[in-house]
């Protein structure tokens, strides 16, 4: 069935609280995708942020991110007051996460000691004990790590004292002991998370909404599943990385792109059918309905870089694990619904495997206009069997793009999509996306608002400025949710 969708991640949403959460604005939102006859609501990944802000850089795979739990919502539980949130006093239009980390933590743990002294306590300590039983296979290691990480003034765990930097269970239940309580704030937090979240997912689905999520391919070196499966990654016996993420040079990026992430050690992984990857999706797929896996090329091969490189250069391309990882996890989650974001250096090789896995790829509209008629990315060339998007997170607003381009290609683009007035750029690009054979389509919130630059949500190979991006909720309004219905209606994606 033709579908269609909205990119907006749960971060931009608007809030008085700094930062977009899983509280009413969220609800409303949803509503406003009703409204618009849309299917889907594709976020971001949900995971803790960790220095440079990116959701893509988590302190675990399978966390999610304190900053989304709704402090509202917190205090209709008994948790907090209007005083606790009385410090409060975050710019609105953009995130700042300084800000954030300085004072969101502090009220977390005061919601957590109303929450040991509420009257409701016994009923709710039964709820957060089931909640941690059945998450015991990650939830004991991240709890365990962010305590030891906030007794180490927050440094990665390559600089915590040695007893804690090599993972050891006989020292790590003597700190549990030790350090008790705030281990279990860590659980609280993740409880509460997981909550609001499902709260949130489940009225989603009874607007007929369902969730697009990201899995990132690559996991922070500074996060609890390094510290906790060293031998699952390509680290030395003194834990220190021997090669790294990234991407080889090209037209765009002379020195390639330097990622840093560590690599998986395949081999070991291999061994017990990706137990590790399989588990990582079923969690996955508790929190989405959709799973986009990032960097669908690194499955058949990956760019590994030698550690203490200060560029792309030197790197090499290896082989990945192939279909094995996703005939494991098609094993284990026989139903999985994922899609594959099959962008930047493909080959034959990474078509095949696309085409053997079943899992639709990605067509991205401004990488569409290069003046070869065979470019995979123009409409004339796509199967039913794809996800169509105008840009993703890491592209320029439609907008930005089409006045950032040399005259020759605006030339190529007003052609092809019959563009008389470069006022109309947007409604006219998602019009040549909806009325495509795909599928699925998903269009960024800010394309069909027309935004520019000032709402790019990240430019890749950049530290500064990105991930901040918020809107308004002036620009969610009920003439733009019909206006997109009408769209929605009239290519058939309803």
């Amino acid at each position: 069935m033709r579908k269609c969708g909205i990119l907006l991640p749960i971060s931009a949403l608007p809030s008085k609280y700094g930062i977009g959460t899983f509280g009413q604005e969220a609800y409303d939102f949803i509503n406003f995708l009703q409204l618009a006859k849309q299917s889907y609501w594709q976020v971001l990944p949900l995971g803790p942020t960790s220095y440079g802000d990116s959701p893509y850089q988590s302190f675990c795979a399978y966390a999610g991110n304190p900053y989304f739990i709704d402090l509202d919502l917190l205090k209709e539980d008994g948790l907090l007051n209007d005083e606790d949130l009385s410090c409060l006093n975050d710019a609105p239009f953009i995130i700042d996460y300084a800000n954030l980390y300085k004072k969101r933590y502090n009220i977390l743990r005061k919601a957590y000691y109303n929450f040991l002294h509420n009257k409701n306590y016994p009923k709710n300590k039964i709820s957060l004990d089931n909640y941690i039983y059945e998450n015991k296979t990650w939830l004991n290691d991240y709890a365990l790590f962010m305590s030891i990480k906030s007794y180490h003034n927050d440094v990665s765990w390559q600089y915590w004292k040695p007893q804690y930097r090599y993972y050891n269970q006989k020292i790590l239940e003597k700190y549990y002991i030790n350090h008790q309580d705030d281990v279990h704030f860590w659980m609280f937090v993740q409880y509460e998370f997981d909550k609001q979240w499902q709260a949130l997912k489940n009225y989603a689905h009874q607007c007929g909404i369902e969730i697009i999520g990201d899995v990132p391919i690559y996991v922070a070196l500074d996060s609890c599943d390094v510290w906790a499966n060293t031998k699952l990654f390509q680290l030395d016996k003194e834990l220190k990385l021997i090669k790294v993420a990234g991407c080889p040079p090209d037209a765009f990026c002379e020195e390639g792109q330097l990622w840093g992430n560590p690599l998986y050690n395949y081999k070991i992984m291999k061994t017990d059918h990706y137990k590790w990857w399989t588990n990582r999706i079923k969690k996955a797929t508790q929190l989405y309905d959709v799973i986009r896996i990032d960097h669908f090329r690194g499955f058949e091969s990956y760019y590994a870089i030698p550690s203490g490189d200060k560029t792309a250069k030197n790197g090499k391309w290896e082989k990945g694990p192939g279909y094995s990882l996703f005939k494991a996890i098609k094993e284990e989650i026989p139903n999985i619904r994922i899609i594959a974001e099959d962008l930047g250096f493909l080959t034959k090789n990474v078509f095949q495997l696309l085409r053997k896995t079943g899992f639709p790829g990605m067509k991205v509209l401004e990488f569409a206009f290069d003046d070869d008629k065979d470019n995979m990315y123009l409409p004339h060339n796509y199967i039913k069997n794809c996800v169509v998007y105008t840009g993703t997170h890491d592209n320029m607003p439609l907008r930005a793009w089409f006045h950032s381009l040399t005259q020759e290609k605006k030339h190529l683009v007003r052609e092809y999509i019959m563009l008389e007035n470069d006022d109309k750029i947007c409604d006219q690009m998602i019009r040549v996306a909806l009325g495509s054979v795909s599928d699925l389509v998903i269009i960024p919130i800010q394309d069909y608002l027309g935004f520019g630059i000032e709402s790019r949500i990240n430019t890749p190979s950049t530290i500064n400025g990105n991930w901040t991006y918020r809107i308004e909720k002036k620009y969610l309004s009920s003439e733009l949710a019909l206006y997109i219905a009408f769209l929605t209606t009239l290519y058939k994606r309803y």
